[in-house]
C-alpha cells in the first residue's frame, strides 16, 4: 500500500520463508518495488525509517515480546508508529492511540468468527 501511494522507498522486513515469498508476490502482483530483507532487525540497530507499519504482530507472547519494544524504541526516535491488529491476546493494555478501525471479512479456517474489527493504534514511546 505504501508502494503503491507513491512512498519514495519501501523497505520490508520478514525472517518467515513463507511470508518473504508472499510479500515478494504481492509487490509483482501490484507492479511496485520493494526491498525485502530477511535479516531479524528486532535485535539489531536502529535503521533510519520515517514510519513504521506493523501488522498483527501481537498473536503471540515471545513475539509481542519483542516486538512491542522495538516499535516503542522506533516511536522514541520520532519515527511514526502505526501497529494494525485484530484484537489479539499480546496486544499491549496501554501506550497506544486508535487511529482507525476496519471490519475485515474472513473465514472460520483462520479465525473464530467470519468477521473481525481490526484497529489500527499509533504506538506511543512509552506504555
Amino acid at each position: 500500500a505504501a508502494a503503491k501511494a507513491g512512498a519514495a522507498r519501501v523497505f520490508t522486513n520478514e525472517i518467515d520463508d513463507f511470508a518473504s515469498v508472499a510479500l515478494a508476490l504481492n509487490a509483482a502482483a501490484n507492479d511496485v518495488a520493494i526491498d525485502l530483507s530477511r535479516l531479524d532487525l528486532l535485535g539489531g540497530a536502529p535503521a533510519p525509517f520515517d514510519v513504521v507499519l506493523a501488522g498483527d504482530v501481537c498473536y503471540e507472547r515471545p513475539m509481542a515480546e519483542r516486538m512491542v519494544p522495538w516499535l516503542r524504541a522506533r516511536a522514541a526516535e520520532g519515527v511514526l508508529v502505526l501497529l494494525g491488529d485484530p484484537g489479539r491476546a499480546y496486544l499491549p493494555a496501554s501506550g497506544l492511540v486508535e487511529l482507525a478501525h476496519y471490519d475485515v471479512p474472513t473465514t472460520l479456517e483462520l479465525e473464530d468468527r467470519t468477521m473481525r474489527r481490526t484497529v489500527v493504534w499509533r504506538v506511543e514511546p512509552v506504555g
